[in-house]
C-alpha cells in the first residue's frame, strides 16, 4: 500500500511524535492548524480531490487531538 502525502509538511504522520505531552498535542495543534488552513486553499480553489484528502487527513488529526488529550488530562 503507497501512504498518502501529506497535505502540508506540518502534517506529515511519518514524522515522529514527541515524548513530552505538551509537545504533542502542540505538534497536533500545528497540524491541525495547516489543514484547516489548506482545506481553506482548496475550497477557493475548487479542488475537490486535494480537499477531500485534506478532510481524511483533518479526520486523522482530530483523532490524535482526542487521544492526547484524554491522555492528559488522565495524567499519561
Amino acid at each position: 500500500m503507497i501512504a498518502p502525502v501529506p497535505a502540508t509538511a506540518a502534517c506529515d504522520p511519518a514524522r515522529e511524535i514527541p515524548a513530552h505531552a505538551g509537545e504533542r498535542l502542540d505538534r497536533v495543534a500545528a497540524a491541525l492548524a495547516s489543514l484547516v488552513e489548506e482545506r481553506r486553499r482548496c475550497e477557493r480553489l475548487g479542488l475537490e480531490i486535494p480537499l477531500a484528502r485534506v478532510d481524511a487527513q483533518l479526520r486523522y488529526w482530530r483523532f490524535l487531538d482526542g487521544l492526547f488529550s484524554v491522555a492528559e488530562r488522565d495524567g499519561r
